[in-house]
């Protein structure tokens, strides 16, 4: 969400060699990784879901749902874990392989997505932040999942 100052604050994680980011606006909360419990017959990029205080949340790998390589298991540390998301008023858990840091972007520094990358459609891409390392691929969590998906992984 921008301010004042035409600026928003995004979290930011590694999924495989990329950084992405989702807007501080959207997370609930950042977890350690726990056991997840599978569901039967649930989309293939379901892995299941998690009782936290009382609540069941669908958990989500990103790396299935955008065919993204995990990185080697030597590669992530304590940093990994789930970051908790309300969409549509839904509490829903992504998998990531490790935190990265809170950061402010200006809008003006917000680039059109190119229509690939790293083999995500751009259809869930806000934008491209060009970074002194690379770039951060800011996610469109509201386009990640359309509603049909987003009612049947809430049923699951």
């Amino acid at each position: 969400m921008a301010n004042a100052d035409n600026q928003m604050q995004l979290v930011t994680f590694m999924l495989g060699q990329d950084l992405y980011g989702v807007d501080i606006m959207d997370v609930k909360e950042i977890v350690r990784i726990q056991d997840v419990r599978s569901i039967p017959n649930a989309p293939y990029y379901v892995e299941g879901f998690i009782n936290l205080r009382g609540d069941i949340i669908p958990i989500i790998d990103l790396h299935k749902r955008f065919r993204i390589q995990a990185l080697p298991s030597d590669q992530i540390d304590f940093d990994g874990g789930f970051i908790i998301l309300n969409i549509e008023n839904n509490k829903i858990g992504i998998i990531i392989d490790k935190i990265a840091r809170v950061v402010y972007v200006k809008s003006d520094d917000i680039k059109e997505p190119p229509q690939m990358i790293s083999g995500i459609g751009s259809e869930y891409i806000e934008g491209v932040i060009r970074e002194d390392n690379g770039y951060l691929i800011m996610l469109n969590i509201r386009k990640l999942f359309n509603p049909k998906e987003l009612q049947k992984i809430i049923e699951a």
